[in-house]
């Protein structure tokens, strides 16, 4: 993955493992990328997990697909996500000209609807070619639907590793407390003030806002900088 200043961030979906995908990254215009990131391991002609899936809309933002199955979506249900919450989508990205790697935002899902897969994918999902659409990966798969879009360009603002530092050692908006996101309730990871270190590998991380403002002002920010052009 790579971002370039305020060019736009490009997100590589993960290799198709399951023979659940008939997209490859050629498919996607992404096929060097891939080559790239993967040093040659990967070529255009591979199959990729596609998901989450944006599809650009005619005026403003468009829709996100994004499937969900096993203890990923437990620990959703646990949290009690559901319709009208967001997802925020961030990766591990490389700036084109230093080689830094960082983790930063790239893309936002509005939930406006949860699609059991059980009992199969309706055919709008299955003509998208949506991975969790053409394969069940569990008994629990669904697919999240909503409102959502991909970055334009690598805004700082979407940038979480703190300057100079490691992926991991995020900037911590001011809202965000200890014990108020699942998966981080060390206390170790909050010992520095105004910064929070992230867990190695995780997703799903879950932030309870309740009511409060705060929150509410920090997210419309994040999806003012993604949907700007």
């Amino acid at each position: 993955m790579s971002s370039d200043g305020s060019a736009r961030p490009i997100s590589l979906p993960i290799p198709d493992s399951k023979g659940a995908s008939r997209t490859t990254y050629d498919d996607l215009g992404l096929g060097e990328h891939a080559a790239h990131a993967s040093r040659s391991k990967l070529s255009g002609q591979n199959l990729c997990h596609n998901d989450p899936m944006f599809v650009p809309g005619a005026a403003g933002a468009g829709e996100c697909f994004f499937g969900q199955c096993g203890a990923a979506q437990t620990h959703l249900e646990r949290q009690g996500v559901g319709i009208g919450d967001v997802f925020v989508f961030f990766g591990l990205f490389a700036d084109s000209e230093s080689g830094e790697p960082h983790h930063r935002i790239f893309g936002y899902l509005r939930a406006q609807q949860i699609i059991p897969l059980a009992d199969g994918a309706p055919p709008e999902l299955q003509a998208l070619d949506h991975p969790h659409a053409i394969a069940m990966h569990a008994s629990n798969d669904v697919i999240w639907r909503g409102e959502g879009q991909v970055a334009a360009r690598a805004s700082d603002a979407l940038r979480l590793t703190i300057p100079g530092g490691p992926p991991s050692m995020w900037r911590k908006p001011a809202w965000l407390k200890p014990g108020g996101l699942s998966y981080h309730d060390r206390a170790s990871r909050w010992a520095v003030r105004g910064q929070l270190q992230s867990v190695a590998r995780g997703q799903e991380f879950v932030a309870d806002i309740g009511r409060r403002q705060a929150p509410r002002e920090w997210l419309a920010q994040v999806i003012a900088e993604i949907t700007a052009t």
